[in-house]
This record gives structure tokens, sequence and C-alpha cells, in this order.
């Protein structure tokens, strides 16, 4: 890793932590390559199972940097630091955003970028693009998770909103202490971690496919979906260690 994204893994865990506290951990154009980079190799990587994404001091990420991006310009938006990943942000294996405090504009979009999402007391959210004429195409999945009159401060106030009222409104799992943010964290990841990974990667792909498509639908594809998790070795050890009263060995296969 480069200095601006710090990462440490533990037993299938990978803990990604953004390195500009000078900059609000702004997302400058070495960081951006820095992530696109760690999240290529965390989505490639068997060895990984979760990954935890945080920020070093009391910010999160206050988004793009803007001081260098006043220098360039702007007939198109900036290249995405998850741009490999699609439009929905899709990707097989789990991860989990440790939101250590303000999460701004494209900072938002990487809190929301985690399946889960944990945040210090100290948070505050705000898509807040609309202060200097910037867009934010990617809120558009918020249209699907948030009631529109939610959607609507967020966008046209562009202020922010704790993490309280975040965890109220369903853009948040856990509102915890700032000492205790990422060693549950890393407990939460260790748990998902410990499930079986063809199941994982299903319900993943069941979550994306529900997302889109109505609930009868939904059900059909689901079948094909867990097919290969019920042919897989994996589904024969889980049971087996159950009844020898053992921890699973998961082969991903």
């Amino acid at each position: 890793m480069t200095d601006v994204l710090q990462s440490e893994s533990r037993d299938g865990v990978l803990l990604l932590t953004l390195n500009r506290p000078e900059a609000r951990n702004a997302v400058n154009t070495e960081l951006r390559e820095a992530l696109s980079r760690a999240m290529h190799e965390f989505a490639t990587d068997d060895t990984y199972r979760v990954a935890i994404l945080t920020g070093v001091g009391e910010v999160f990420c206050a988004g793009a940097d803007l001081k260098e991006m006043a220098g360039r310009a702007t007939g198109s938006r900036p290249p995405d630091y998850f741009a490999e990943f699609g439009p929905d942000d899709f990707i097989e294996k789990p991860v989990i955003t440790a939101v250590n405090g303000a999460a701004y504009a494209g900072g938002f979009r990487m809190a929301q970028f985690g399946d889960l999402c944990l945040a210090a007391e100290t948070a505050s959210f705000a898509i807040s693009e609309a202060k200097w004429s910037r867009g934010a195409p990617w809120a558009a999945p918020l249209t699907r998770m948030l009631p529109r009159r939610v959607l609507a401060e967020l966008l046209l106030t562009a202020q922010p909103i704790s993490a309280r009222r975040a965890y109220e409104v369903g853009l948040v799992n856990e509102v915890l202490p700032p000492t205790e943010l990422l060693p549950r964290a890393w407990a939460v990841a260790r748990t998902i971690a410990d499930n079986a990974p063809l199941s994982i990667k299903a319900y993943k792909w069941m979550m994306r496919v529900g997302a889109e498509a109505g609930v009868g639908a939904t059900s059909v594809i689901a079948d094909e979906i867990f097919r290969p998790v019920y042919d897989s070795e994996d589904a024969l050890e889980g049971p087996r260690a159950f009844r020898e009263k053992r921890r699973p060995v998961w082969k991903n296969r």
C-alpha cells in the first residue's frame, strides 16, 4: 500500500485505512488509484473474505479533493475509485465501512459502499455536492433505500445528519463510542469470515437481484444462485462439522 492508504490483514479480514488527515482524508488522484488497486486485490485474492474501510483521525472522508479538482476541467465527473464494480458498487465479498467521523460527498458514497455500515457517535453524513455546484449521480441507489423526504433533505439542503439520525433512517447498522468502533468492526468481520464463503457470495447476489426485481422473480433466480452452494464440497462439510462438534474448514468449492 501507499502512504495515503494503510492496510492490515488478519485471518482473512483486510482493513483499509484512508490516511490523509491533513486533508480530512479527501480523495485525490493518489488515494483514488490506491483504493482502486486495493479493492481489486481484495476482490480477486481468495485469502481475503471480508474488508473493513475506515479513516485516520476524526474524519472518515471529506469526499473528493476540491483543491486538486479546482484546476481541472469539469466537463465530466472525476474517475471513480470503485469504477470496476459497476454503478451499483457490486462486489461478491462483504465490505464493512467503519465511519469514524464526517462522511461528506464522496465520503458519504464510500460509507454506503459497505454492505454493513458501523458509525462512531461523532460521525455525520452529508451529500454536500450542491454547495459547490457538483453532482452526486452515485446517490441514485438511495432512491430505493430512503424515504423520498429524507433523501430530499440530504440532497437539497446539503446539510449533514448525525450518526444517530442515519441509524434511524436505515443508513447505519450500529452507532458506537469512537473507541469501540474498530474493535466492533473486526468482530463483525470475523463473524462473517467464519461463515461459508459460497453462501455469503450467493446471498450477496440474491440481495443485488432483489433490489432490482420483484419478489417472484427473485425467488426463481435465487434457486439458480444457490445451486452451486448446494452442489459444493462445503455443503457437505457444514453438516459434517456440526455432527462432529467442530468448526467447519471451508474450501470455497
